[in-house]
């Protein structure tokens, strides 16, 4: 059964003859909403425990002479590794260059990219530091600094220097700990 729209229109007003409309004044204001919280101490926390991450005071202990490779296990990772990673028995997962970078931007990138490698599972990477050969004193000041920075990670097991045709001791390589699997449960 069709209705007529003008009959429906003339029962609503009908309906609503006796409503007076609300008084301006009578009328409540929602509070304005408020803006999120700014975390700021969160921030600063992280900037510093990021600052801390990967301190110098580490870096600034190794000393390399000239020509002396990188190399470096964890307690209880067996001496054999470092040899296996010579030989380059893991194959390189994913790379970061830091050529031409500051100190400061090296250690925020090599942060990330190891938080980042981690992440992704992944086992075997390589950093490139470089020789320093353009450096104020022609020494490589980045290559002792990743040296200090890897040792304070606790994902990083152990680390070389790259093979020749990997970088020689422009570059590292370096082995992480595998991502925890949760036990397959048994049917």
């Amino acid at each position: 059964m069709a209705t007529d729209p003008d009959d429906d229109a003339s029962a609503f007003l009908e309906e609503v003859k006796d409503v007076a409309p609300i008084r301006a004044k009578q009328r409540v204001a929602a509070p304005p909403k408020r803006p999120p919280p700014v975390p700021v101490q969160s921030a600063l926390d992280e900037r510093e425990a990021l600052a801390d991450s990967l301190s110098d005071k580490v870096a600034d202990e190794i000393r390399l002479e000239i020509g002396e490779e990188l190399s470096w296990r964890r307690d209880g990772i067996p001496h054999d590794t470092l040899r296996r990673l010579r030989r380059g028995e893991w194959a390189m997962q994913d790379q970061l260059d830091l050529h031409g970078l500051t100190v400061e931007e090296a250690r925020a990138l090599l942060t990330s990219f190891l938080d980042a490698s981690v992440k992704r599972g992944l086992r075997c990477i390589r950093v490139v530091h470089g020789k320093g050969y353009r450096s104020a004193n022609g020494e490589p000041v980045l290559k002792r600094k990743v040296a200090g920075w890897l040792t304070q990670r606790d994902a990083v097991l152990a680390y070389v220097q790259a093979r020749p045709e990997d970088g020689g001791g422009g570059a590292v390589v370096v082995l992480l700990k595998g991502l925890k699997r949760a036990p397959v449960p048994l049917p």
